[in-house]
C-alpha cells in the first residue's frame, strides 16, 4: 500500500572512519549486496512519496551506486539533528510524517516500519514515534526512560544516566517517525551547547513534549536494528544474515547438511528438496531448481540450475552457467556462459566457456572449450547426444553434430558433422629398446658427473 503522506530520510554522511576502506561505509556488501540496497529495498516495499539520501564525503561513490532517491550534502556533520536540517529544501511542501533511518541500519524489516507508522496513525497527538529493542547486552547504548502511560519521557545517554537509569533495558536504535508538519520548526529549536557542539536528534524528544505532544514507543529486535561501523560490525552483520537465510532456506524445504558453512547471497532462489552439501558459497543470481543437488566445496554466482541436476564437488559455475535438468557437473569442472541441455555430463576437471551442449552429450575429463584468443570471444557448439573424449580441446568457433564422436587427446579445429568421428591428434611413433638404452646412458652420465666432483 503506497504511503504518500511518507517522506523516508536516510542518513548516510558518517565517515565511517572505523571501517578504514576506501569504499564509502553504506557501500560495503552483506550477502553480496551494499548495505544501503538492503535497506533502500526495504523503504521501496513502503513506497513512500519522498526518498531522500543524506551523505557527506563520498557523494559520487554512493550518487553512482543508488538510483530513485533525492540526494543531498551534509557538508560537514554536526550530529543527527543537522543532518535532518539539511533535508529541509528537499521536503519543501511536505507536511506528511517523516521517518528518519540510516544507511548503516540494513536489515530493518518492513513490518517495523509499518509499526511506527501505525502508532502514529493510533495516536494523533504523538509528534515522535520512537524505535527502541532489547539487547542482550545494553552496555553504552541510550536509555528510553517511559512514563506510567507507556510514552517516552526522555531518552538519557549512559554517560549522563543514573545507576537507576543504567539498569533500564530498553534502548534507543536512533530511528524516529516524525510529523513532517512540526518538524523544521522543532529542529529549529535545537541547541549544539553540549560537549560535541552537535544537534541531536534525540533533543527532539523534549521540544515536542514542551509543545504538548506524546512521544510513542515501538519496539524491535536486536538484529534489525544492527548498526555497521567497523570490520567486526560488518562481519556480524553478515553472520545474521546468512543465518537468517539458511533458516528460511530449511523452512521452505531444502536440506542443508551443514548449515553453518552454506553461504547465499541476498538474492538466491532455491527450491524444494534441493539438498547442499557443505562449502557451498552462492554468489548474487542464483536459482537452483527442485530436486537439484549441489556437493561439497562449489562455488556459484549468476548460474541456473534445472530441476534434479547435479553439481560438483568442488565445483565452479559462472555467470550465465545454465546447467540443464538432470545434468552432471562433477568435480573441478568450471562452466561460464554456457547451456548445457538436459541429461548433459561433465563429470572431471573440464573448462566449458562459451557453448551451448545438446541434451545427453558426454564431456569427457580434462576437456576444454578454447573460447577466446586474446581480444575476442568464440562459441562451441556441441550436438546432442555427442561424446567428447577426454583431454580434448575444442578450438572455437567450431561445431560438433549431433551424436558425432571426438577421439580423446583431440585438438578439434574444424566443424565435425552429425554423427561422425573426429581425431586430430599428433601420429605415435615407437621406437624399440629407447627406453632402456636411455636410461643406461643416463645413468652412466650421472655416476661419472659424481666422481668428477668426489676427485
Amino acid at each position: 500500500m503506497p504511503h504518500k503522506d511518507l517522506a523516508v530520510v536516510v542518513l548516510a554522511a558518517g565517515k565511517g572512519t572505523r571501517m578504514k576502506s576506501a569504499l564509502h561505509k553504506v557501500l560495503h556488501p552483506v550477502g553480496g549486496r551494499p548495505m544501503l540496497h538492503h535497506l533502500l529495498a526495504t523503504v521501496d516495499a513502503l513506497q513512500p512519496s519522498r526518498k531522500i539520501l543524506v551523505v557527506g564525503a563520498g557523494r559520487e561513490q554512493v550518487e553512482a551506486a543508488t538510483s530513485g532517491c533525492e540526494i543531498v550534502t551534509q557538508a560537514e556533520q554536526h550530529g543527527t539533528g543537522h543532518a535532518v536540517m539539511v533535508a529541509r529544501d528537499a521536503l519543501e511542501g511536505h507536511s506528511g510524517d517523516v521517518l528518519v533511518l540510516y544507511g548503516d541500519v540494513p536489515f530493518v524489516p518492513l513490518e517495523v516500519m509499518h509499526s511506527m507508522i501505525d502508532a502514529r496513525t493510533r495516536d494523533t497527538n504523538a509528534g515522535l514515534v520512537v524505535l527502541g529493542f532489547t539487547p542482550e547486552d545494553p552496555g553504552r547504548y541510550g536509555r528510553l526512560v517511559l512514563d506510567d502511560g507507556g510514552t517516552l519521557e526522555r531518552i538519557v545517554e549512559y554517560k549522563d544516566a543514573t545507576e537507576a537509569e543504567r539498569a533500564i533495558t530498553l534502548c534507543n536504535s536512533g530511528m524516529m517517525l516524525i510529523d513532517g508538519s512540526a518538524l523544521f520548526g522543532w529542529l529549529d529549536q535545537l541547541s549544539n551547547n553540549n560537549a560535541a557542539g552537535e544537534y541531536y536528534l534525540t533533543d527532539l524528544v523534549a521540544v515536542a513534549r514542551k509543545d504538548g505532544r506524546t512521544i510513542a514507543v515501538t519496539l524491535a529486535a536486536e538484529e534489525d536494528v544492527l548498526g555497521v561501523n567497523s570490520r567486526a560490525d560488518l562481519a556480524l552483520a553478515e553472520a545474521c544474515f546468512q543465518r537468517a537465510k539458511r533458516e528460511e532456506a530449511m523452512a521452505a524445504g531444502v536440506t542443508l547438511i551443514d548449515p553453518a558453512t552454506t553461504y547465499f547471497s541476498y538474492d538466491t532462489v532455491i527450491g524444494q528438496d534441493v539438498t547442499i552439501e557443505p562449502g557451498v558459497f552462492f554468489g548474487p543470481g542464483v536459482t537452483v531448481e527442485n530436486g537439484a543437488t549441489i556437493k561439497a566445496y562449489s562455488h556459484l554466482e549468476g548460474a541456473t540450475v534445472r530441476k534434479g541436476a547435479s553439481v560438483g564437488p568442488f565445483a565452479r559455475l559462472r555467470t550465465a552457467a545454465d546447467i540443464g535438468e538432470g545434468a552432471k557437473i562433477g568435480n573441478f569442472v568450471e562452466v561460464k556462459k554456457a547451456t548445457l541441455d538436459k541429461g548433459v555430463k561433465v563429470s572431471h576437471l573440464s573448462y566449458i566457456g562459451d557453448a551451448t551442449i545438446g541434451a545427453d552429450a558426454n564431456i569427457g575429463a580434462g576437456t576444454i572449450t578454447c573460447n577466446y584468443d586474446g581480444f575476442l570471444k568464440f562459441q562451441t557448439i556441441i550436438g546432442a547426444g555427442a561424446f567428447i573424449g577426454s583431454n580434448t580441446a575444442l578450438v572455437a568457433p567450431v561445431t560438433v553434430g549431433e551424436g558425432a564422436m571426438v577421439g580423446a587427446g583431440s585438438v578439434i579445429t574444424k566443424d565435425v558433422d552429425d554423427h561422425a568421428l573426429a581425431v586430430g591428434r599428433g601420429k605415435q611413433m615407437g621406437k624399440a629398446g629407447f627406453a632402456a638404452k636411455f636410461r643406461e646412458e643416463q645413468a652412466a652420465k650421472k655416476a661419472a658427473e659424481k666422481n668428477k666432483k668426489g676427485s
